[in-house]
């Protein structure tokens, strides 16, 4: 793909010289003094046809040149005005061009000068026809100053609107590049610290019982499992990181999206941890109902409720984790265990994490709402999503 644009561009460039030959051409059939007005007429058509930077050269070091060329042009020219006036339109053309193009892609810090050097130049570019008349000087100056004016202000207004639209853009996939980057952030805490508590409580309760040989291959089997699958959520982090083309310059899809289907392999690997059961009831005719953004974000409510439970319930014995519809018509994801908070087997960690409260600010973004609380047996999260389109606040 970069091959194939490089070599547009040297075709860009090859035309341009093309064009500035063809400006040329007409010279050897006027006097000598010709060359004159005819090299700055072509010149100014390559430079603003060519595309920038060309060998280290930059759009505004090429463009103040042709102007300041132009300029000195317009004072010591010695030939007749008609010889000038017939590479003045190829010249004007080029230079209201190079204004449109300085103004949209010149750095802040050059913007100004090299716009209002070339502005200029295009602006006084009629005297050197026009000072050269025999009669009538002033009047026939000012007349084509202020033709000149039209199409000079004309590529500066287009110029400052696609330099406001090319900020407007990059400003856009700045934001999108910081909306993944926080979305990756959730995922990471989301799916690796559910895998990685997993590994340490396994860890940690081996410490626990004696040192029986099937306990022991059991207890390793998990651990590498739940290793590899934290492996993977990391892998697949890293390819979206890295984007399409692998340099990632480009804003990258994201690598997998979990359902509500995938709910009965999340409730059977958390079983399978830890003395704790996961009971899953979620009809069949509600998995697909809500779009897929939605869906995804209910998966993530229930891993991180469901890491929390094995972090700060360690009395629990049984996690509800429930799919029901609601009138309005609104979908309930709920996770309820059986333990009293405090006490579990992880320390507390300090920072790091989005969790819940990352959470439920994608929750409203999406429309629905996140709630928490002690039930009598224990703690619940519970999750509500309408079931109409996708509503974003």
């Amino acid at each position: 793909m970069g091959n194939k644009t490089l070599a547009v561009w040297r075709d860009r460039n090859a035309w341009g010289v093309v064009l500035a030959l063809l400006v040329l051409s007409p010279v050897v059939l006027a006097p000598p003094v010709g060359w004159v007005v005819a090299v700055p007429a072509a010149v100014a058509t390559a430079v603003a046809f060519f595309r920038w930077p060309v060998r280290g050269v930059s759009l505004s070091t090429a463009v103040a040149a042709t102007a300041g060329m132009s300029l000195t042009i317009d004072v010591i020219y010695p030939g007749p005005h008609g010889l000038a006036l017939f590479w003045l339109p190829f010249e004007m053309l080029a230079l209201v061009v190079s204004t449109g193009l300085v103004i949209r892609l010149a750095p802040h810090r050059r913007v100004f000068w090299v716009g209002g050097l070339v502005v200029v130049a295009a602006l006084l570019l009629p005297l050197r026809f026009t000072a050269r008349m025999d009669r009538s000087v002033l009047n026939g100056s000012i007349l084509m100053v202020m033709l000149a004016l039209f199409p000079v202000a004309l590529a500066v207004g287009v110029g400052l609107y696609l330099r406001g639209q090319d900020r407007r853009r990059r400003l856009a996939v700045r934001e999108a590049q910081r909306t993944q980057r926080l979305r990756l952030a959730g995922d990471l805490h989301d799916f690796v610290a559910h895998e990685v508590t997993g590994i340490v409580l396994e860890a940690q309760a081996g410490q626990l019982g004696p040192a029986d040989a099937d306990r022991v291959r059991d207890m390793f089997a998990q651990i590498e499992a739940a290793g590899l699958r934290a492996l993977e959520t990391m892998d697949q982090t890293v390819r979206t990181l890295r984007g399409p083309g692998g340099d990632g310059d480009e804003i990258a899809a994201p690598a997998r999206v979990h359902r509500l289907a995938d709910l009965g392999s999340l409730t059977e690997r958390f079983s399978s941890g830890v003395a704790m059961t996961a009971v899953l009831d979620l009809p069949a005719e509600l998995t697909g109902v809500l779009d897929p953004e939605r869906e995804a974000t209910s998966y993530a409510v229930v891993l991180e409720a469901l890491t929390n439970v094995r972090r700060h319930a360690p009395r629990a014995t049984e996690v509800q984790v429930r799919v029901r519809s609601l009138p309005g018509p609104e979908i309930e994801v709920s996770v309820a265990d059986n333990g009293r908070s405090g006490g579990g087997l992880l320390r507390r960690r300090t920072g790091g994490g989005t969790g819940l409260a990352g959470l439920a600010e994608r929750v409203r973004a999406l429309g629905g709402r996140l709630d928490t609380g002690r039930t009598e047996q224990g703690w619940q999260v519970r999750c509500v999503f309408p079931m109409g389109p996708p509503g974003r606040s």
